[in-house]
């Protein structure tokens, strides 16, 4: 962004928290779906400008967070491998795995790469025809067009040693198994921008409309959420359950349909299992018959891996926006970014990591 200070103005974060403190007669809360919106609420203290009777809790939109166990281990059993080059962002090396992570994996002697762009492991791919190389596709529709081109150059190019070990989740089912839950206590949603910059928000007309639910696709600078936070706590002060646009700079009603294409003809829609929070139906991407080569999990043989998660990490329940990670008895103690017990305390994302980063103190008052 250009001109960020703009959307980090004092001026007008006080008149949307005035505005919002002027509308707010009823006790209402919201969601953040995304991580992103969660760290900068935490960091600039956005939930504590709000009126007591609004409260911001915290949503599935951390896709390195929900990436499940066995994903994880199956990761580690493929990079372990020898003739092997593991390519991956640099936020899943710290995420643990049943007993390892890929950063110990690394530190063996493994080939762990970090790149910045899942076209860069094809170029790898390219440049070691005798390896096998892999790279680690996760995320939400906002990174799915990029792994999408990444394994369609692959076959127009005829590399054939290259791989994609895929996680893709979708947000829509995400919000609908979060209103589904006999737990919830979410009235309102504020939307992830940079999937709706990607997908557009219709998906989310039928949503809003079934479970009476406002939301609001939000940017995420401050000035972006307390803008979203004043339209969605409207919406229920008014009684209306509708899907509106504050991140109207970015995204398009319909979003962006190339890369809709793409992503229809490389991947197909399946169940995928959550982190924390269990399988969610048709709320993942796979790959496709015709791209059904470039599945790593069928080259290496993993795909019936299982795990158990900690009984001890509570992240389902900070996905799920019921626990705040700071009621978490391991937080800031036997949980931290060195040795986490969960991915919400190493993902740049993950709402652990936002609480132990900027309100480190809750811990103490946790303890006692």
């Amino acid at each position: 962004m250009k001109y960020v200070d703009e959307y980090r103005d004092a001026k007008a974060a006080e008149h949307f928290r005035k505005a919002i403190h002027r509308i707010t007669t009823k006790p209402w809360t919201l969601m953040e779906v995304c991580g992103g919106q969660t760290h900068a609420i935490v960091k600039f203290g956005i939930d504590e400008l709000l009126p007591n009777r609004v409260e911001l809790v915290h949503g599935p939109g951390c896709p390195v967070c929900v990436t499940p166990l066995e994903l994880i281990d199956k990761a580690i059993t493929i990079a372990s491998k020898p003739n092997v080059i593991f390519c991956s962002f640099g936020d899943m090396l710290r995420v643990p795995g049943s007993e390892r992570d890929l950063l110990l994996v690394k530190a063996n002697g493994g080939d762990v790469r970090i790149v910045y762009s899942p076209l860069d492991a094809v170029k790898v791919a390219q440049e070691n025809p005798d390896k096998e190389v892999i790279f680690f596709a996760v995320g939400f529709e906002t990174t799915a067009p990029a792994n999408a081109m990444a394994v369609h150059q692959a076959m127009l190019l005829g590399v054939s040693n290259f791989s994609i070990l895929v996680s893709h989740v979708l947000v829509p089912p995400a919000i609908e198994a979060v209103m589904s839950s006999p737990q919830c206590r979410v009235q309102g949603f504020l939307a992830a921008g940079h999937v709706c910059t990607v997908m557009g928000y219709t998906e989310y007309f039928p949503i809003a409309e079934k479970y009476k639910v406002p939301i609001v696709v939000t940017g995420f600078e401050p000035l972006d959420i307390l803008q979203g936070i004043y339209m969605c706590v409207k919406q229920l002060e008014e009684g209306r359950h509708e899907v509106e646009n504050q991140y109207a700079r970015s995204v398009r009603k319909d979003g962006n349909r190339p890369a809709q294409q793409l992503i229809g003809e490389v991947f197909r829609v399946v169940p995928r299992k959550w982190r924390g929070v269990g399988e969610i139906p048709q709320s993942g991407l796979g790959l496709s018959d015709e791209y059904q080569s470039y599945d790593a999990e069928l080259r290496f043989e993993v795909a019936d891996y299982t795990a158990e998660e900690s009984t001890e990490c509570i992240s389902g329940l900070v996905l799920q926006g019921i626990k705040k990670p700071n009621e978490c008895p391991a937080f800031g103690s036997r949980c931290t970014p060195e040795h986490p017990l969960g991915a919400t305390m190493v993902s740049n994302e993950g709402a652990c990591a936002a609480y132990y980063r900027y309100r480190r103190h809750l811990a103490k008052s946790n303890a006692a």
